[in-house]
């Protein structure tokens, strides 16, 4: 317990200390710290002419209970009843039980996307309270640091981690910017948890509402004709135009009056920045 106590103290002040370092502009370390996309081959099946359709009333369920929609979707974590924590991870055991491989894409989508989130609703809970999702500290090896590499769930007789299903499943498969602004790591600084849980049919718009909302609202800040951006735009640039006139062309797409005349001609970005802290209801 000793030893595990102070690997888990050195992990902690290893990624404190890299998360901590100044950023030199856009994106500084961090940005070489980000997970790069690395394709699981096993999930690309799929099969366009299944017509079973992924149930996902039950996130949409707990959403409508405990989701705060502001400005930064919080959620009211202590209020959450055993009941529907119960619920929950019954709701995500069905999801691991799901043949996914044979559903047809549209469908897989919108269940990694719920998985995701899901997920990670349900790792705070079994943490509360925690000050960020950062402290929970049950990722594998010694400078490794969250949760993000812990598999949680098993499929298909497959363990799978959070970062799986991001950067070797979603990002890769779909290769679509658009996803950052659904899945939500449950922190300020993330994009707003979707209030209704993603279906086949509605996953676009949600993706479109998602990015429209965060690029015009807390992803954006402009300060004495500075432009700071969300670090997901330096940690994942690859995914944003690969470079900073990608990132800044992407934001125009988005972007709506005033914001959308200040990023006219713009093609630097002089400034990143992120918020951890957890997304609490009741301590915003």
């Amino acid at each position: 317990m000793i030893q595990k106590n102070k690997s888990n103290t050195l992990r902690r002040g290893f990624a404190a200390l890299l998360l901590g370092l100044p950023l030199a502009g856009f994106g500084g370390i961090e940005r070489w710290l980000a997970p790069g996309m690395r394709l699981w081959p096993v999930w690309q099946a799929h099969d366009e002419a299944a017509s079973a359709r992924i149930d996902h009333a039950p996130w949409t369920a707990f959403l409508a209970r405990y989701l705060v929609v502001g400005e930064i979707n919080l959620i009211r974590y202590s209020d959450v009843s055993p009941a529907d924590r119960q619920a929950l991870k019954a709701y995500i055991r069905k999801l691991a039980a799901v043949p996914i491989r044979t559903a047809r894409r549209a469908e897989q989508l919108a269940y990694w996307v719920n998985l995701y989130n899901s997920l990670t609703v349900d790792l705070v809970l079994d943490h509360y309270p925690v000050a960020s999702i950062r402290d929970i500290s049950i990722s594998p090896g010694l400078l490794s640091f969250g949760p993000w590499d812990k598999a949680l769930i098993t499929i298909d007789g497959k363990p799978v981690t959070l970062n799986d299903i991001e950067h070797r499943i979603l990002r890769p498969i779909w290769q679509d910017a658009r996803l950052h602004y659904v899945l939500n790591c449950a922190s300020l600084g993330c994009p707003s948890l979707p209030p209704v849980a993603l279906t086949a049919e509605s996953a676009n718009d949600l993706m479109e509402a998602g990015a429209i909302a965060f690029v015009n609202g807390h992803g954006i800040r402009l300060e004495n004709r500075k432009l700071a951006v969300s670090s997901l735009y330096a940690w994942f640039t690859e995914d944003f135009g690969g470079d900073e006139a990608g990132v800044v062309a992407h934001l125009r797409r988005y972007a709506r009056p005033p914001l959308l005349a200040v990023l006219a001609g713009r093609t630097k970005i002089d400034d990143d920045f992120y918020d951890w802290r957890l997304n609490d209801a009741r301590r915003s």
